[in-house]
């Protein structure tokens, strides 16, 4: 299966990740990263959700059919899509389409007591 995990990740623990993979040559899986719980709940809002539930495991889609498929305006949901693609939630295939790449997702970060 094709797992992303999408969290909030320090800028030391990406390193530590990549240098892992660097001098082990060995993958650390997939990983989306945010600076912040905030920084992820703004970038991920409900109707993001929304988008990235409808296009897993979906393959590649146009943003109209993204839009039918969440029930949602093609214009609204090109913005989101924009936003998404800008981050690197999303990427663009070469024939124009949309398409979040994995088959599952899991979602990690640790809430801590102020």
């Amino acid at each position: 299966m094709n797992e992303v995990t999408i969290g909030v990740i320090s800028l030391k623990d990406a390193s530590e990740r990549f240098i892992t993979a660097w001098e082990t040559g060995q993958p650390q899986g997939a990983h989306i990263g945010f600076e912040s719980e905030e920084q992820l709940w703004k970038t991920l809002t409900l109707k993001r959700w929304q988008i990235l539930k409808a296009m897993t495991g979906a393959g590649e889609l146009t943003i109209r059919e993204v839009a039918r498929r969440v029930d949602r305006d093609v214009k609204a949901v090109h913005g989101d899509v924009k936003a998404m693609l800008l981050c690197g939630l999303l990427d663009k295939t070469d024939r124009g389409k949309v398409i979040f790449p994995y088959d599952a997702v899991h979602v990690d970060f640790v809430l801590r007591a102020a």
